[in-house]
């Protein structure tokens, strides 16, 4: 997720999503409940939750703390514990879609650099429901040694068991239960966030923020470890953090800008995400179970 989820480095037999256990919901719509193990899937995500007819305009991703308008660009930097080499981080709206489970999605394209080097590049699926509540559907991502492929773990919805997760709440208050940013179990993806503070503010390179909404993600399989999220109304994340006696990377990001891309660099990042999905077609036979991005 990449896609700003776990910055170790941004965060899949068709199936449809099945009556899953109801449980509670927050006021908002959204899905709430306890955390999971990495072997049993959360159960806020029922088909009552995730359904299907609930995403009448899906890729119009408004929500005001997460808005993928395409053509948007946000550009990070950021560090690690212990390491000098400068990182950047590049997050790019596409004007491209893909079908998932009936479901019609974004498509964002993440780059991730290491001292100028491409490390990981990944494409991500997002989708707004009916109640303005943002949810991740999958994503693809590949990690590169000496400009060579190593690892590809993705998760998509529908395929090898994985689920759909919440990404940003229509409303986000303090005070509800953690909920499911997805569940990928083949790649061992179980990453959960909750509200943790309102109306803060925050400075990063691009400028200052106030009424920030920090939400905190982690993995209940690994405790002690925690990621910090900043999000600006209107803009998105900002700002990516950590707290928890167990992180080790302990890694920071921050905004340094946000751009409008043209025509000619809007083909480019359409040529890029189509690069990585046939890389997927190729290497990941469960992914051949999805239909290509579409313009």
């Amino acid at each position: 997720m990449r896609s700003i989820r776990r910055f170790s480095v941004l965060s899949a037999t068709a199936v449809a999503i099945l009556a899953f256990a109801v449980s509670a919901r927050g006021g908002d719509g959204a899905p709430d409940a306890a955390g999971s193990t990495g072997a049993t899937p959360p159960q806020e995500i029922t088909a009552i939750d995730f359904d299907r007819a609930s995403f009448g305009a899906s890729t119009t991703v408004d929500n005001k703390w997460f808005p993928l308008k395409p053509g948007t660009q946000l550009v990070y930097r950021g560090t690690t514990e212990g390491e000098k080499i400068a990182h950047r981080v590049v997050f790019t709206v596409t004007d491209l879609t893909k079908e998932i489970d009936g479901v019609r999605s974004v498509v964002l394209w993440d780059r991730d650099y290491s001292a100028g080097e491409l490390v990981e590049a990944e494409i991500a699926f997002f989708a707004q429901d009916d109640r303005g509540n943002v949810w991740q559907l999958g994503e693809y991502p590949e990690e590169y040694e000496d400009g060579e492929i190593v690892k590809s773990p993705f998760w998509v919805h529908g395929l090898q068991r994985a689920r759909a997760g919440l990404t940003m709440r229509a409303v986000a208050r303090t005070g509800t239960s953690s909920y499911s940013l997805g569940w990928g179990p083949a790649v061992g993806f179980n990453d959960r966030a909750k509200v943790l503070r309102t109306g803060q503010k925050t400075c990063v390179p691009r400028g200052c923020y106030s009424n920030v909404l920090v939400t905190d993600e982690f993995n209940p399989d690994e405790p002690g470890k925690h990621q910090l999220k900043y999000y600006a109304r209107g803009v998105g994340n900002v700002r990516v953090g950590w707290s928890g006696k167990n992180e080790e990377t302990k890694e920071t990001l921050v905004l340094i800008a946000v751009n409008r891309l043209g025509a000619k660099a809007m083909a480019a990042a359409r040529a890029a995400a189509r690069k990585l999905e046939a890389s997927a077609y190729v290497r990941r036979k469960a992914y051949g179970q999805t239909p290509p991005l579409e313009h």
